[in-house]
């Protein structure tokens, strides 16, 4: 079955950089379109970065632009967040997703996506 694993989260200072991860087995990896989704305590589950199946689509909510960087490696089924210059509003948990999409596609939409993670803390401290 489809199994998606984030890994990477964690507690950090305002400004400190983390890289969470997503790696991937049970489906073809470079045929599906990829996001990171996060959800903060009694909020929606909210979109933050999605790329379509190479790295030559990506998409960014505007409260991650020039901070958040996604990206994927095909060969190693793993998709990747680096996350930079971090907030206290960064604070959430945050979920991979994989997406049955068009080659260019990006998925931006959480009804979207097929099959997520179970999700990775991040807990950004003032």
């Amino acid at each position: 079955q489809v199994q998606l694993v984030e890994s990477g989260g964690g507690l950090v200072q305002t400004g400190d950089s983390l890289r969470l991860s997503c790696a991937a087995s049970g489906l073809t990896f470079s045929t599906f379109g990829l996001g990171w989704f996060r959800q903060a305590p009694g909020d929606r589950r909210r979109f933050v970065a999605g790329i379509s199946w190479t790295n030559t689509y990506i998409v960014y909510d505007d409260s991650v632009k020039g901070r958040f960087t996604i990206s994927r490696d095909n060969a190693k089924n793993t998709l990747y967040l680096q996350m930079n210059s971090l907030k206290p509003e960064d604070t959430a948990v945050y979920y991979c997703a994989a997406a049955k999409t068009a080659p260019k596609v990006v998925a931006t939409l959480r009804d979207d996506y097929d099959y997520w993670g179970q999700g990775t803390q991040v807990t950004v401290s003032s």
